[in-house]
This record gives structure tokens, C-alpha cells and sequence, in this order.
């Protein structure tokens, strides 16, 4: 297999950081080929501005169709084409970070707006004139993993933990995201308790971990329905016989 591993954490020595490092040694060892995108190492820039669109005049910046014009023209600016072309290259995406205010870090936000642009990894258009998109979009056939840490306990991400259960509160990224690019979303590996996390906690989060890699091509994808399948209608509202007086995110799986 060939891993992306995109790593957005501030802190190398940090739990996340050591937790990376033993996961690219058990891609090594599994004989899986790897890259990393540490962005913070990088110095990622996060914002999507005129800049990333290459020297081109324009009254007004309309951002989807600049990002679709600089792509089909390879105007681009270099850090972006480079990330485009290690996301080509891998057909499984780990993306790993620490959940800041229920979400990935600002950084890793920055890299979804900036690398997966417009015609790239959305906005395609099929051979039936329709755009491709949940289950079917511009990454289809590529898997994306979440590893995430966070500092409350377990309980709190549960179904009626006080937090929201995580899967849902992840959901924009699971489904939102991955799905929509149409990257099949993995069930997310979580770190909770990650302050107060012990040596021998660590040992056992550790080694789970190294068995979520060892799995990751036979792992079953979280089942959401593709768009195109025919759960939803032509308002795009999942049909009533699916999940039948439900509602809320969690209806799409």
C-alpha cells in the first residue's frame, strides 16, 4: 500500500508525535511504502488567498472557479501542486491531529481548503453531466483514516455523552470531507484521556494503533449511502423508508 500521512500537531514530542512515529515504523515494517505531510514542520500556510491561484488579473477573486482554472492550467502555487501529487500517489490518507474545539486544528482546515481544490478533489463532472460527489467525487477509491486525540474521557464522547458521540461530532470531516470526495472514511482511532495518559497507557494505545495499520486494507469503511445510489431523492433528502422517523446525521450511514 502506499500511506499519506498528513500530521498537524505543533509538537513532534508531543503524544500524537510519538504515536506517528510508531506508526510510520509499522508501515515500514508491514512493507508498506509512506509519505508524511507535517504541516506545522512546513510551515503550511492555512488561508486560501490570490496567491495560491498564480499571477493572473482579476477584478474579483470567485474562489471555486479560480481554483478550477488554476489546476487545469498548473498555475497552482508549488505547495499546493505538491501536496496534490502525494495525495495522487497514495491510495490510503491518515490524517492525524489533536481535537481542538471539536475539530482538527486550524492548520489541517487550511490544508482541506487549499489542496483539495476544485476539479481536483470536487466539482468534476460525469458522463451523465452530473457531478460526482458523496461515495463518487474526484478521490474515489482512496481510503482516509482519522487518528485523533482528546482530552476528555470516553464516557463523554459516547451516545449520550455530554459532548455529542464522536463519530458525529466528526462528522463534517468523516462525511462531509472524506466522503464527499469520495474517499471511503474509516472508523476513527481515538486517544481519550490523552493529558493524563500513563506509560502503560500509552503501551496500550500504542499497539492498538499498530493493529488498526496491520488492518488498514481489510477494514470495513463506515457505510454511508452514496448519493448517487438512490437513498435520497431529487431534493437530495434521504427517502422515508430509510431510517423511518429518524433524523439527524446519523441517518446517512
Amino acid at each position: 500500500m502506499k500511506i499519506l500521512w498528513v500530521f498537524a500537531h505543533p509538537e513532534r514530542r508531543s503524544l500524537g508525535g510519538s504515536l506517528m512515529t510508531d506508526g510510520l515504523r509499522t508501515l515500514e515494517s508491514l512493507g508498506h511504502e509512506h509519505r508524511t505531510s507535517d504541516l506545522y514542520r512546513m510551515g503550511w500556510k492555512a488561508v486560501v488567498d490570490a496567491d495560491d491561484f498564480g499571477d493572473r488579473p482579476r477584478e474579483r477573486l470567485f474562489v471555486g472557479a479560480e481554483q478550477e482554472r488554476a489546476y487545469k492550467e498548473r498555475s497552482l502555487s508549488e505547495d499546493i501542486r505538491r501536496e496534490q501529487e502525494k495525495i495522487a500517489w497514495a491510495d490510503t490518507l491518515v490524517f492525524q491531529f489533536p481535537l481542538w474545539w471539536f475539530g482538527p486544528p486550524a492548520i489541517l482546515k487550511g490544508w482541506f481548503d487549499r489542496v483539495l481544490v476544485q476539479g481536483f478533489g470536487f466539482g468534476l463532472k460525469g458522463p451523465d453531466g452530473r457531478t460526482p460527489r458523496y461515495g463518487d467525487g474526484g478521490l474515489a477509491g482512496k481510503r482516509a483514516l482519522v487518528v485523533t486525540s482528546v482530552g476528555a474521557r470516553e464516557s463523554g464522547f459516547g451516545p449520550r455523552g455530554i459532548h455529542g458521540q464522536l463519530d458525529q461530532v466528526l462528522f463534517p470531516l468523516l462525511h462531509g470531507t472524506f466522503w464527499y470526495t469520495g474517499m471511503a472514511a474509516l472508523p476513527p482511532f481515538v486517544v481519550y484521556g490523552a493529558d493524563r495518559l500513563t506509560a502503560a497507557g500509552y503501551a496500550r494505545e500504542a499497539a492498538e494503533l499498530r493493529e488498526r495499520l496491520r488492518t488498514l486494507h481489510t477494514t470495513d469503511p463506515l457505510p454511508f449511502h452514496h448519493e448517487n445510489g438512490g437513498a435520497y431523492d431529487e431534493d437530495l433528502v434521504l427517502r422515508p423508508e430509510l431510517a423511518p422517523g429518524l433524523s439527524g446525521v446519523g441517518v446517512h450511514r
